[in-house]
């Protein structure tokens, strides 16, 4: 039993990960820490096209998926990337990545006789 709530948790992971970079806001603000480092809501904002409500509640679902930190400093907060955890994605996408290729390659022989 240890090892299906091991499974249902790893899953679980996944999913919130795959639903909070499915809005592409949300990967915008994602990449532009990435690319920028660690901003406050006020910089995030300027950029982003959307409210300033918008943005916290797409940092706080980044935020929730563990893709996000954040601190105050004074009045604000700051939210840098934690690109650890792309993590489960990463090792979703080389899994099925290893499998599709499996199955290209059975179809090409496939295809040669």
């Amino acid at each position: 039993m240890k090892n299906a709530s091991f499974t249902t948790d790893r899953h679980a992971a996944a999913d919130a990960l795959f639903k909070a970079l499915s809005d592409g806001t949300r990967r915008a603000l994602l990449e532009t820490l990435v690319r920028e480092g660690e901003q406050n809501v006020h910089a995030l904002t300027a950029n982003a096209g959307v409210s300033q409500p918008m943005v916290s509640r797409h940092l706080a679902k980044l935020k929730r998926a563990g893709l996000v930190t954040a601190h105050r400093r004074g009045r604000e907060t700051w939210y840098a990337a934690r690109v650890k955890g792309l993590g489960p994605v990463v090792q979703w996408m080389a899994v099925h990545g290893a499998l599709w290729s499996q199955r290209f390659a059975a179809l090409e022989t496939l295809g040669a006789t």
